[in-house]
């Protein structure tokens, strides 16, 4: 009986250092397979994550630049100046711009410039942030995936007619508008 327990788990022994049957070998390869899936999953998710916060970051720090401008000039008792900031490049608020800043540019090709990138298009007045994650951004501009923003007046229109006029409505500030909606989705 001792000499067949021996023989029995020598044989265990040899098959645990002879490695792995083909069977299992497809098992832990299908495993791994699964495993990476869900990781390559979930970092694309915390890219597409990252960049939205990064555009929305910069976008608050803009209303934020916008509204102490507004408050400077309240204080000064000089709210009608605000009018000419209407359209005016956003990112002049700024005492550092971001480093993904391209400047202020004469109508560029967006296909041309580097997606993640802010820049001024100086002929349409609008600030334009170039989306590199792509299939997670609707809305906005396409063909390149972009969103735009512009200086806006906020006034009281107290004739109606839709548009400021100078002396008859009052200004009551800027703010940073969005000129197409978008939405990141996941």
């Amino acid at each position: 009986m001792s000499i067949l327990i021996h023989t029995e788990s020598s044989y265990r022994f040899k098959r645990l250092v002879a490695g792995f049957s083909f069977l299992e070998l497809i098992v832990v390869i299908i495993i791994i397979s699964i495993l990476l899936s869900f990781a390559i999953g979930r970092l694309l998710s915390l890219q597409v994550d990252a960049e939205r916060v990064a555009m929305e970051t910069v976008a608050g720090t803009l209303r934020s630049a916008i509204g102490i401008k507004v408050a400077e000039t309240i204080v000064r008792q000089e709210i009608r100046e605000l009018s000419a900031l209407e359209y005016s490049n956003p990112m002049d608020r700024l005492a550092e711009v971001p480093a993904n800043y391209l400047g202020a540019l004469d109508h560029p090709d967006p296909r041309t410039l580097e997606d993640g990138n802010w820049y001024f298009d100086k002929r349409d007045n609008v600030l334009v942030y170039l989306v590199r994650n792509k299939g997670f951004f609707e809305g906005g501009m396409q063909d390149p995936a972009r969103a735009r923003f512009t200086i806006r007046l906020v006034y009281t229109d107290r004739n109606g007619n839709g548009r400021y006029d100078t002396g008859i409505d009052s200004v009551e500030g800027l703010k940073l508008a969005v000129v197409e909606p978008y939405r990141w989705v996941k």
